[in-house]
Protein backbone atom coordinates (compact mmCIF):
# COMPACT_ATOMS: atom_id res chain seq x y z
CA UNK A 1 0.00 0.00 0.00
CA UNK A 2 1.46 3.31 -0.83
CA UNK A 3 1.83 5.55 1.90
CA UNK A 4 0.79 9.42 1.87
CA UNK A 5 2.46 11.98 0.21
CA UNK A 6 3.11 15.54 1.15
CA UNK A 7 3.94 17.47 -1.81
CA UNK A 8 5.47 21.35 -2.01
CA UNK A 9 6.56 21.69 -5.60
CA UNK A 10 9.81 23.81 -5.68
CA UNK A 11 8.25 26.73 -7.54
CA UNK A 12 6.30 27.53 -4.73
CA UNK A 13 6.96 29.23 -1.07
CA UNK A 14 7.93 26.33 1.17
CA UNK A 15 6.86 26.86 4.84
CA UNK A 16 7.65 24.31 7.52
CA UNK A 17 4.07 25.31 8.85
CA UNK A 18 2.36 23.70 6.38
CA UNK A 19 2.05 21.63 2.73
CA UNK A 20 0.54 22.95 -0.41
CA UNK A 21 -0.53 19.42 -1.15
CA UNK A 22 -1.22 15.85 -0.18
CA UNK A 23 -2.01 12.75 -2.23
CA UNK A 24 -3.70 10.49 -0.37
CA UNK A 25 -3.67 6.88 -2.56
CA UNK A 26 -5.98 3.75 -2.58
CA UNK A 27 -5.86 2.03 0.66
CA UNK A 28 -6.48 4.82 3.40
CA UNK A 29 -10.47 5.50 5.35
CA UNK A 30 -10.85 9.30 5.17
CA UNK A 31 -11.72 10.63 8.69
CA UNK A 32 -14.00 13.93 8.04
CA UNK A 33 -14.15 15.82 11.43
CA UNK A 34 -16.06 18.93 12.01
CA UNK A 35 -15.64 22.41 13.16
CA UNK A 36 -14.64 22.03 16.76
CA UNK A 37 -14.71 25.24 18.95
CA UNK A 38 -12.79 25.65 22.37
CA UNK A 39 -16.00 24.22 24.56
CA UNK A 40 -16.09 21.96 26.88
CA UNK A 41 -18.58 18.82 27.33
CA UNK A 42 -21.28 20.69 28.49
CA UNK A 43 -21.16 23.17 25.22
CA UNK A 44 -19.91 26.50 27.22
CA UNK A 45 -16.93 27.69 26.00
CA UNK A 46 -13.75 27.15 28.24
CA UNK A 47 -11.52 30.56 28.15
CA UNK A 48 -12.34 33.96 26.95
CA UNK A 49 -8.59 34.49 25.28
CA UNK A 50 -8.31 32.38 21.89
CA UNK A 51 -5.07 30.39 22.95
CA UNK A 52 -7.48 28.55 25.39
CA UNK A 53 -10.08 27.78 23.07
CA UNK A 54 -7.69 26.64 20.42
CA UNK A 55 -6.25 24.10 22.27
CA UNK A 56 -9.31 23.19 23.33
CA UNK A 57 -10.26 22.71 19.92
CA UNK A 58 -7.57 21.04 18.89
CA UNK A 59 -8.46 18.20 22.41
CA UNK A 60 -11.96 18.17 21.01
CA UNK A 61 -10.40 17.11 17.62
CA UNK A 62 -7.78 14.82 19.07
CA UNK A 63 -11.03 12.82 20.54
CA UNK A 64 -12.73 12.78 17.60
CA UNK A 65 -9.70 10.84 15.82
CA UNK A 66 -9.38 8.54 18.81
CA UNK A 67 -13.05 7.93 18.74
CA UNK A 68 -12.16 6.77 15.18
CA UNK A 69 -8.83 5.13 16.09
CA UNK A 70 -6.67 7.46 14.51
CA UNK A 71 -4.26 10.58 16.05
CA UNK A 72 -3.05 13.70 15.26
CA UNK A 73 -0.35 12.00 12.63
CA UNK A 74 -2.55 10.78 10.39
CA UNK A 75 -4.20 14.88 9.80
CA UNK A 76 -3.63 15.39 6.16
CA UNK A 77 -5.77 18.99 6.20
CA UNK A 78 -6.86 21.61 8.73
CA UNK A 79 -9.09 24.41 7.99
CA UNK A 80 -8.82 27.03 10.89
CA UNK A 81 -11.35 29.94 11.74
CA UNK A 82 -10.49 32.98 13.92
CA UNK A 83 -13.18 35.50 14.29
CA UNK A 84 -11.74 38.76 12.74
CA UNK A 85 -9.80 41.11 15.10
CA UNK A 86 -8.40 37.45 17.33
CA UNK A 87 -4.80 37.29 17.99
CA UNK A 88 -3.22 35.22 15.35
CA UNK A 89 -0.40 34.06 17.71
CA UNK A 90 -1.95 33.38 20.55
CA UNK A 91 -4.15 30.56 18.42
CA UNK A 92 -0.43 29.22 16.62
CA UNK A 93 1.54 29.13 20.09
CA UNK A 94 -1.30 26.68 21.01
CA UNK A 95 -1.47 24.81 17.53
CA UNK A 96 2.04 24.51 18.38
CA UNK A 97 1.63 23.09 21.92
CA UNK A 98 -0.70 20.54 20.71
CA UNK A 99 0.69 19.65 17.50
CA UNK A 100 4.22 20.09 18.26
CA UNK A 101 6.93 19.04 15.59
CA UNK A 102 5.64 17.10 13.51
CA UNK A 103 7.79 16.29 10.05
CA UNK A 104 4.74 16.41 7.27
CA UNK A 105 2.47 19.59 8.51
CA UNK A 106 -0.79 19.21 6.79
CA UNK A 107 -2.30 20.67 3.85
CA UNK A 108 -3.40 24.06 6.06
CA UNK A 109 -5.95 27.01 5.07
CA UNK A 110 -6.62 29.87 7.58
CA UNK A 111 -9.26 32.67 7.32
CA UNK A 112 -10.72 35.16 9.42
CA UNK A 113 -14.75 35.67 10.07
CA UNK A 114 -17.31 37.40 11.30
CA UNK A 115 -18.35 34.92 13.92
CA UNK A 116 -19.53 31.34 14.75
CA UNK A 117 -22.54 30.01 15.54
CA UNK A 118 -20.98 29.31 19.48
CA UNK A 119 -21.49 32.45 21.36
CA UNK A 120 -18.23 33.82 22.38
CA UNK A 121 -16.36 31.33 20.13
CA UNK A 122 -13.12 32.63 18.75
CA UNK A 123 -12.01 29.95 16.41
CA UNK A 124 -13.09 26.90 15.11
CA UNK A 125 -10.89 23.81 13.29
CA UNK A 126 -12.03 21.05 11.31
CA UNK A 127 -9.79 18.52 9.74
CA UNK A 128 -9.30 16.13 7.99
CA UNK A 129 -7.77 12.63 8.34
CA UNK A 130 -6.34 9.51 6.39
CA UNK A 131 -5.33 6.38 7.80
CA UNK A 132 -4.38 3.30 6.54
CA UNK A 133 -7.36 0.74 5.74
CA UNK A 134 -6.73 -2.10 7.91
Amino acid sequence: MDSVSYLNPAQLHSNPAFTHAVRIPAGHDLIVIGGQNGVDSSGRVVSSDLAGQARQALLNLRACLREANADLDHVIRWSILLKDGAPLYEGFAAFVEIWGQRPNPPALTVAMVNGFAVTGALCEIDALAAVPSA
